[in-house]
């Protein structure tokens, strides 16, 4: 028996995540090298989250927690969202804890699809809604989004790729990777195109404290029509600085969140403990710590823009989360050679455009979630590199 032939053909279909190709290439490199690959935050995660993840520990609440998550902790995701973004849910019915926001996405689309079901994606977009959707067996159809439009889903593009067999779109604003948003006016012309199909959306919204002025979050769940057909993904890794800890959470329509929680039930059991009593303390005390990590990445984005600028690349200024995402073409090299050679020649990981769908070609994902000093050496470097290359 060959192992490889008996892995199912949904799985050898998937790419491995170009993402971590480039993180694992410059962590194998000497001293010197800079990564701007990774969405990760550099900060550490605010001492009181932190400090009742250890007293949760010195309690000895070291046991399952409820399937759906801690009452508690869902009842606190319930006056969150409400107070920062007027959405409101049940947190006996309407609430489900998971790992991390990427969790909650394959449960929303496994508890969706079936064989054969269309799931609309955005692209360029995260990386794993495309695979999570082929793992659930869907159909994907792809919707492109261009520098030109801000890397907004255009409506009409969006009325094309629907049909009947459209089950869910899935949405992920503020974007991860060009760092588009979309304003309520925007959002609402979307909403009219989706109010003529029985379409579900999966939005996806963990960057949604990422925003900078004049941009703010608006959640597609706030308007009357899709509140009871829109599944709200969000989490702690991105806003509170707390990708290690592995919690997201997922809110929506009772009968999606159940059949979610069933899944769930069976393929992790619960979310960490430890981690669901940080994010109880995350929601209750910590708004101040995310504004201030907030305004930092700010200043990192404009520090990365102008540079990117002076390099001679195009860039649209991203108005959310913590990625720049230039274009490259005028060098004369496709996303990947560009960064192959980048990092080859200058010791610096980017993310090739192309990573994140066909749209992406011809443009890199710049992560600012680093420290200013890596940042301003590795605009240096770009620089450097762009000059006699620019055509």
């Amino acid at each position: 028996m060959n192992p490889e032939q008996a892995l199912s053909r949904r799985v050898r279909s998937i790419r491995p995540s170009a993402i971590r190709r480039f993180f694992d290439l410059v962590n194998g490199m000497k001293d010197g090298a800079i990564s701007l690959s990774i969405g990760e935050p550099d900060f550490v995660t605010p001492w009181a989250i932190r400090e009742a993840g250890i007293h949760s520990l010195e309690q000895g609440h070291t046991h399952y927690s409820p399937n759906a998550g801690f009452r508690e902790l869902r009842t606190e995701i319930c006056r969150y969202l409400d107070r920062r973004f007027a959405l409101r849910y049940d947190p006996d019915t309407q609430v489900v804890v998971t790992v991390g926001g990427s969790e909650a996405i394959d449960l929303a689309l496994r508890a969706l699809v079936d064989p054969g079901d269309e799931v609309v994606v955005p692209e360029p977009c995260f990386v794993s809604y495309l695979s999570c959707a082929v793992l659930a067996d869907a159909k994907v159809v792809t919707v492109p989004c261009y520098a030109e439009d801000g890397f907004k889903l255009d409506p009409e593009r969006l009325r094309a790729a629907l049909s009947p067999r459209t089950k869910a779109v899935v949405l992920g604003f503020p974007s991860n990777p060009t760092g588009a948003v979309m304003s309520r006016d925007e959002l609402a012309k979307v909403v009219e195109v989706l109010e003529g199909s029985d379409a579900v959306v999966i939005s996806d919204e963990l960057y949604a404290e990422l925003t900078y002025a004049p941009a703010t979050h608006c959640s597609i769940a706030s308007f009357p029509s899709m509140r009871d057909r829109t599944v709200v993904v969000n989490g702690f890794s991105k806003s509170f600085a707390m990708t290690g800890w592995r919690i997201g959470y997922a809110c929506g329509p009772a009968p999606i969140l159940a059949a979610m929680n069933k899944i769930h039930q069976y393929a992790i059991m619960s979310s960490p403990t430890t981690a669901q009593y940080a994010a109880i303390e995350a929601l209750r005390s910590c708004d101040a710590e995310v504004a201030a990590m907030v305004a930092e990445y700010d200043r990192r984005r404009r520090v990365v823009v102008d540079a990117v600028r002076k390099a001679g690349l195009s860039c649209f200024d991203p108005l959310g989360a913590f990625y720049v995402f230039p274009d490259i073409r005028a060098t004369g090299l496709t996303s990947t050679d560009f960064c192959e050679t980048f990092l080859t020649e200058e010791k610096v990981a980017v993310v090739p455009g192309n990573a994140f769908g066909g749209p992406g070609e011809g443009f890199v994902r710049i992560c600012y979630a680093y420290s200013i000093e890596n940042i301003e050496e590795a605009m240096h470097r770009l620089q450097r590199f762009t000059a006699g290359r620019i055509k």
